[in-house]
């Protein structure tokens, strides 16, 4: 999100952006705009139309406002073009050999698409905030990916960098995988920094979780 913040305002003249900051910036609003939703505060919309709205807010502060409606768009879309971490597409792919592999995101059903179709992610399947009309952590997330992936909690693992998400999963019957990714929310990373409760699996990549589970 950095490198694609400071190239679209390379497209304008700007050369000085703070990739990092504008990163930060971006991601902050994602979580209290998830809230309204949850809260019944506003309508079901996704987090396409979240990343959106938090974009056009900071776009002033960084000095982008004669980004284009085309621009802008486009940088919306720099969320359907994550690059993986190197261990995901051969953890994955590790993993699908024996196990069905799902997404379980807040992300909408077409950027997990695009993520897959832009990175060469294997899923079996998409479920995300789309089709659970709802945002983790809300309960209902857990319970219909569970009903959805068979119905029985002990056979579902969730495999995340997020000791919250993994504790929702657990309170829920899931098993848990705990990923160390003290990189993911840049070099001031503050929380996520070590599994911070007994999870099923503790590791350093998706690969060493597929070793694991002898994948």
């Amino acid at each position: 999100m950095a490198a694609e913040g400071v190239a679209s305002a390379k497209t304008i003249g700007i050369e000085t952006l703070d990739g990092a900051v504008f990163a930060d910036a971006w991601r902050a609003g994602y979580k209290p705009k998830m809230s309204d939703v949850s809260s019944g505060r506003r309508p079901w919309t996704t987090n396409d139309n979240l990343h959106r709205e938090r974009l056009e807010e900071i776009i002033p502060e960084f000095g982008l406002t004669a980004l284009d409606e085309n621009a802008r768009a486009h940088l919306n879309g720099a969320w359907h073009r994550l690059q993986p971490w190197p261990d995901s597409v051969p953890g994955i792919t590790r993993l699908k050999s024996r196990f069905v592999v799902s997404t379980f995101s807040n992300g909408s059903f077409n950027l997990l698409v695009n993520m897959a179709k832009n990175a060469g992610i294997p899923w079996d399947g998409i479920l995300c905030s789309d089709v659970f009309r709802a945002f983790k952590p809300d309960k209902e997330c857990y319970l219909q990916a569970i009903t959805l992936l068979g119905g029985v909690p002990q056979s579902v693992m969730l495999c995340a960098a997020h000791n919250n998400d993994l504790a929702h999963a657990r309170s829920h019957g899931m098993q848990t995988a705990y990923v160390n990714r003290p990189g993911e929310y840049g070099p001031d990373q503050k929380t996520d920094q070590k599994a911070e409760q007994d999870w099923e699996i503790v590791a350093s990549s998706i690969e060493e979780v597929a070793e694991t589970l002898g994948t």
